[in-house]
C-alpha cells in the first residue's frame, strides 16, 4: 500500500504543483487556452484557488515523507476530492463541458484518500 500511495500522491501532487503556480502567476489572458472557465470567477478567488492547490500537494508530500501529522495527507486528498466536486460544477454549467481530466482527478485523490488511511 505504501509504494501504491506514493505513486498516485506523487502523480497528484505534480500535477497540483504544476497548475496551481499558474492560476497564481499567469494573467486571464494567459490562462484561458488551457482553462476556458477563468473569466466566470473573480480573479482574487482564482488565485486563491492555486494558492489551494500548492498548499494541498505540500500536504500529500511531507507529511507522510517527515512522519508528522499523519492526518495532513488524508485531509489534503480529501480537498482534492470536494475541489474537483467544485470543479465539475463549474465546468457543467457553463459552456466547457470538458470534464474527463476533472473526474481522473477525483479519482485519483479518491483513491490517496484511501490508501492513506488504509494500514
Amino acid at each position: 500500500m505504501n509504494i501504491a500511495y506514493w505513486i498516485v500522491a506523487g502523480l497528484l501532487a505534480l500535477f497540483y504543483l504544476y497548475a496551481g503556480p499558474q492560476k497564481v502567476i499567469r494573467s486571464r489572458d494567459q490562462l484561458r487556452p488551457m482553462m476556458a472557465w477563468v473569466d466566470r470567477i473573480p480573479l482574487p478567488a482564482l488565485r486563491a484557488l492555486g494558492a489551494v492547490e500548492v498548499l494541498g500537494a505540500v500536504g500529500l508530500i511531507l507529511p507522510p515523507l517527515v512522519g508528522t501529522a499523519p492526518w495532513l495527507a488524508p485531509a489534503a486528498a480529501i480537498g482534492f476530492v470536494l475541489l474537483q466536486i467544485g470543479a465539475i460544477a463549474v465546468h457543467l454549467t457553463g459552456e466547457d463541458r470538458r470534464i474527463t481530466l476533472n473526474v481522473g482527478l477525483t479519482a485519483a485523490a479518491a483513491v490517496t484518500v484511501w490508501l492513506s488511511t488504509s494500514p
